[in-house]
């Protein structure tokens, strides 16, 4: 009997050895060499809140939820009489002291200057009979037959006389002269500063159209027809079509591997077969517990890095939300400068 039992023992033996070796060996082989990092997230967008610049009635919005705008689209308007009228004031403006410049750099007419040269002959005239006057005047008085007074009035006229002369004269000069070089550019800085009031009214006129800035898709009217629309008061809600991207996490331990504008591809159930271009936007600074939406059992106690993953999206298939898996090849795959990363529409 003991001899039955010996071969048993031997070979149970043997098979514990055998698990302890194989346990030895599982627990100390290398890790498997893997050319790919396989990520997991879910799709984001970036939003997009569009406001008026200015104060207004709004009067026009073009859009409504759901519809598909392209970059420079008009989706809402407001008001734009008063922006209109500030306009055409500052327009009127403007041409008034454009003609007050060109007025003062073309000089004094032809017909100014002969005024000025005939006042001075007039008063010269009018000098040369006060001095005649003067003349007969002063042989009157000192032969005794007119009074002292009469000669007295008459040096008071001979000095108006030569006064008018000065002041004719240098009206004349003057008007030679045209004026002066302090004048023109004060004006030209009047004309100047009227054409910056002109280009704000325009640039206010221009504003009360509200544009969409890129290609996307109506999220929220939120303001309608009727509504006062003012700088901080969003009049609608657009969701940017290109590019999205995926909100992903990864281990510490696979955190050298990745690199910002380092190639992935990125996979969603929806479209089975099917992979969208993408790349590494960013890296979070700072470790962060994984959040619950990442069903992964082995990183759900770990600490990750957030990684944001850049995807082209030209038929907006991929959606705010979607859980999608991205693979990031780990040969042949330098990073790239993010402006080398274009995706074709």
């Amino acid at each position: 009997m003991k001899n039955k039992k010996r071969p048993l023992i031997v070979l149970f033996l043997l098979l514990v050895l055998g698990l302890a070796g194989a346990a030895y060996w599982w627990s100390h082989r290398a890790p498997p060499t893997t050319h790919e990092l396989t990520l997991y997230g879910n799709i984001d967008i970036r939003q997009v809140q569009l406001a008026f610049n200015d104060a207004g009635r709004v009067v026009e919005l073009a859009v409504q939820e759901g519809d598909a705008v392209r970059k420079g689209q008009v989706v809402a308007r407001i008001d734009a009489v008063r922006y209109q009228d500030t306009v055409d004031r500052a327009q009127a403006a403007l041409l008034a002291q454009q003609s007050e410049l060109a007025k003062l750099r073309a000089g004094s007419r032809p017909q100014e200057i002969a005024q000025a040269r005939a006042a001075v002959s007039a008063a010269l005239a009018a000098q040369a009979n006060a001095e005649a006057t003067y003349a007969r005047q002063k042989t009157l008085v000192d032969s005794g037959f007119l009074p002292k007074q009469s000669l007295d009035n008459i040096t008071q006229q001979r000095k108006t006389a030569a006064a008018d002369v000065q002041r004719a004269q240098q009206a004349l000069s003057l008007a030679l002269q045209g004026p002066r070089k302090e004048d023109i550019e004060a004006a030209q800085a009047l004309v100047q500063a009227d054409k910056s009031a002109l280009a704000l009214a325009q640039r206010q006129l221009a504003d009360t159209v509200l544009r969409a800035p890129d290609d996307g898709v109506v999220e929220n009217r939120i303001l309608e027809v009727g509504d006062m629309a003012a700088p901080q008061t969003p009049v609608i809600t657009i969701a940017l079509n290109n590019p999205v991207w995926v909100r992903a996490y990864v281990p510490e331990t696979e955190l050298g591997k990745l690199a910002p504008g380092m190639h992935a591809s990125i996979e969603s159930d929806s479209f089975p077969g099917q992979s969208f271009e993408g790349w590494i936007g960013s890296i979070s600074p700072t470790a962060e517990f994984t959040p619950k939406s990442v069903e992964t059992t082995e990183l759900r106690a770990q600490l990750v890095y957030r990684v944001r993953v850049y995807a082209c999206n030209p038929t907006q298939k991929l959606r705010l939300g979607m859980p999608v898996t991205v693979r990031v090849p780990l040969l042949n795959n330098p990073p790239q400068a993010t402006s080398e990363h274009v995706c074709q529409h």
